[in-house]
């Protein structure tokens, strides 16, 4: 079952989205900001439930505050199979630091393939836990973020890379 809650952050509201396994295990499945290219419609047959997204409340809570700088929270995006190991390059981007498209490109396992790097980094459902805003152009510029510019520099500025 779908389940979801939206919470209040610095760069807006968030809406969470998640799965209940077939276990009763619980993993995040998309975080979006209100008016993201992209964002997360909440379907009608999905359910309103906060509870299970207490610690990635907590852990967002912490990562603005400036206490964390790595999420451990069990994630499922789904994506093709380009498309997840790209999201998996991003999470060794540490923090407070930035790669080029090209160089993610690289960790990805697709060197040269930039253009198919920037659409998969711009389709990642897990805003800030996975941090696509680490992602610069070559030449340094903050580029291609859904949830904007501007949120990316707030993301950077928070992180100390600008």
């Amino acid at each position: 079952m779908t389940v979801y809650t939206t919470t209040g952050s610095p760069l807006g509201e968030l809406t969470l989205v998640g799965e209940e396994t077939p276990d009763r295990a619980f993993v995040l499945t998309s975080v979006t900001v209100r008016g993201q290219r992209g964002e997360v419609a909440v379907q009608p047959r999905w359910r309103y439930d906060p509870t299970p997204f207490v610690e990635a409340e907590r852990q967002l809570k912490a990562y603005f505050a400036g206490e964390l700088r790595d999420f451990d929270l069990p994630l499922a995006p789904r994506g093709t199979a380009f498309r997840e190991r790209v999201w998996a390059a991003l999470d060794t981007i540490p923090y407070g630091s930035t790669v080029t498209y090209r160089e993610l490109s690289a960790r990805a396992g697709s060197p040269g393939a930039v253009r198919a790097i920037g659409g998969a980094v711009g389709a990642n459902p897990l805003m800030i836990i996975r941090p696509c805003h680490r992602v610069i152009g070559s030449d340094g510029s903050l580029t291609g973020y859904a949830g904007g510019l501007d949120r990316k520099r707030a993301l950077l500025t928070l992180e100390g890379v600008l």
